[in-house]
């Protein structure tokens, strides 16, 4: 295998990204369809994606840190770490919501699907090098 073949094999990790992405489809899929039954029965949008975001980043903190990343380092360490990254996270959903329903009227079913979406690659990419990074 060629030098470059070798970085790039260690930037884009298949592997953890399947992991990332049956971790998220699972709980994303389960979040979502809360989240639809919820506004249904008169809760409001960003009320409802704050306690399901919540929910949701306290299951995927151990999913992710065992199963994904197979993280060894400390959990206050990267409890903090995953605790930022997800308030990041989470004000880039509220925004989209907040922009998209709004002020331009879309509908929030379909904002959220796409903010679940955006948020995911964020996280994906900032769980991999700042919360759960290996150490060398």
């Amino acid at each position: 295998m060629n030098s470059l073949t070798a970085r790039l094999k260690n930037r884009i990790p298949t592997a953890q990204l399947l992991k990332y992405a049956l971790v998220g489809l699972l709980s994303n899929a389960c979040g979502y369809a809360l989240y639809l039954l919820l506004t249904e029965l008169g809760s409001t949008p960003k009320l409802t994606m704050t306690a399901l975001y919540v929910a949701g980043a306290l299951i995927g903190f151990f999913g992710n840190r065992r199963l994904t990343f197979s993280y060894q380092g400390g959990i206050l360490g990267s409890g903090i770490r995953y605790i930022l990254a997800h308030t990041i996270g989470y004000g880039i959903n509220f925004c989209l919501l907040a922009v998209f329903v709004d002020h331009f009227g879309y509908a929030h079913q379909w904002v959220q699907a796409a903010a679940i979406l955006v948020v995911a690659g964020y996280l994906f990419v900032t769980l991999k090098l700042f919360v759960f990074k290996a150490t060398q």
